[in-house]
């Protein structure tokens, strides 16, 4: 039997949920769906600078994961920008920081509005 899946941390939610062309010829395909634990990612190694075990640890999984996470993220943007797909960030299985816990080192930085998210 599989280990369930462990909830990532996250500390900032997106300030904006969709992205993508303005022409309505790309409104065929569906969009592209990011996880927020793939967003963060992309904020924490791309962003912050940080390298794959920093954000393994701020985001309480192994490098491995953060590996993994990072590499289903970097492809969902390459298709978006290559194909001109609508990019859509959501759901995930996460727990959003409340900047109580000092391992993180996000503190006010926290964009957060509910401490547990689980989506499909």
């Amino acid at each position: 039997m599989p280990r369930p899946c462990k909830q990532r941390r996250i500390c900032a939610m997106p300030s904006c949920g969709r992205f993508g062309p303005r022409d309505t010829q790309s409104a065929a395909q569906p969009p592209v769906v990011m996880t927020l634990d793939e967003f963060e990612t992309i904020r924490l190694i791309d962003l912050e600078g940080m390298t794959q075990e920093q954000c393994a640890q701020r985001m309480d999984v192994a490098r491995t994961t953060v590996q993994a996470i990072y590499g289903s993220a970097r492809t969902k943007l390459a298709e978006c920008l290559v194909q001109g797909r609508e990019l859509e960030i959501a759901g995930g299985d996460y727990i959003l920081c409340d900047g109580s816990d000092s391992r993180c080192g996000c503190s006010s930085r926290c964009h957060h509005s509910c401490i547990q998210q689980t989506h499909p």
